[in-house]
């Protein structure tokens, strides 16, 4: 199969160089620069240092996307990226897509889906996404992910693209269920980073991961997601990855704060995107619509962006008034 891969970030990078076992895989990056370092280095020293590309894995820049030919293409950017790659995809004649971004459009409070829709009406997409830590997925460390499409056959393509050696894709129809997972569990990985930052223990870090999980089940199915979706791999999943995994960038945000960083510092110092940081307010947004409570995510948004001090977070939380589970 001739797959292009558009993001030569850390995760495009992984999927890329595994698919490239298997298949004709072509990587895009954006700067031309970055393609002649990646050619020359088999390796993606600023995301991936020190795993070696596979020799068969090919390398161009965007600006040639339009003539790629591939029969999938996998955009593989933060959501921010994920209407521009639609639109470069569109100009030369799109294939069968697959996104692996996770969140909610800031814009417009979308999911990965709806802004394909809006993009490109009528093409037929999936989402490929559970609890993956780009590097041990390049390491070749055992992963299972979750391929969702409403299509069959595209489930199908999707898992034929990328099952194989330590990865293991499992088939969904649930495009919806899996990318609510996807966008909710890294907000509260933010609040369980605030968490351990305060040096709350492990009985507080798992009880903000199991009602956070209530809260990411009231909102999925809220959206039309199905309960047993968010229970499983991009569900509860990825939250428990997200949550307590050191490679956690929403985690590590959430930590900074925990000790004290501001929301300049803390996401400075990881260097990447933290997708929860831009991704709270459409949570809590949409949850207001829908009627759904979500306390965790409140208090994570005061944190983020209205001077709620992390140690009042938790007494606000810790106040509210009992009920049943």
């Amino acid at each position: 199969m001739r797959i292009a891969i558009v993001g030569a970030g850390a995760w495009g990078t992984a999927l890329a160089s595994v698919a490239a076992h298997q298949h004709d895989v072509t990587l895009y990056a954006r700067d031309p620069a970055s393609v002649d370092r990646l050619r020359t280095e088999r390796e993606n020293r600023r995301y991936l240092a020190g795993v070696p590309l596979p020799p068969s894995l090919s390398f161009a820049p965007l600006a040639s996307l339009p003539d790629a030919r591939a029969e999938l293409a996998v955009i593989a950017t933060p959501i921010a990226g994920l209407r521009a790659s639609c639109l470069a995809l569109a100009s030369g004649g799109c294939p069968d897509l697959v996104w692996v971004c996770k969140g909610f459009e800031e814009e417009t409070n979308l999911l990965p889906h709806a802004v394909v829709e809006a993009v490109l009406p009528g093409a037929e997409g999936a989402v490929l996404s559970g609890p993956s830590f780009a590097l041990e997925v390049a390491q070749g460390r055992p992963t299972a992910l979750t391929a969702a499409a409403r299509a069959p056959r595209l489930q199908d393509k999707v898992v034929a693209a990328f099952h194989g050696g330590a990865v293991r894709v499992y088939a969904s129809a649930d495009v919806t269920g899996v990318e609510v997972g996807g966008a909710v569990k890294n907000v509260l990985a933010i609040a369980t980073g605030v968490a351990d930052g305060l040096d709350l223990g492990l009985n507080a870090r798992a009880a903000l991961i199991t009602r956070g999980l209530a809260e990411m089940m009231r909102l999925g199915e809220a959206l039309g997601g199905r309960p047993e979706t968010l229970m499983g791999l991009t569900g509860v999943g990825d939250l428990i990855l997200t949550a307590t995994g050191a490679l956690s960038r929403n985690r590590q945000v959430g930590f900074a704060l925990g000790q004290g960083a501001g929301l300049a510092e803390a996401v400075g110092q990881i260097g990447h995107v933290a997708e929860g940081v831009r991704c709270a307010r459409s949570v809590r947004a949409l949850a207001a619509l829908h009627g759904v409570d979500m306390p965790i995510t409140e208090v994570v948004c005061g944190i983020l962006f209205e001077g709620l001090a992390p140690r009042a977070a938790v007494g606000l939380l810790l106040a509210r008034s009992p009920r049943a589970e």
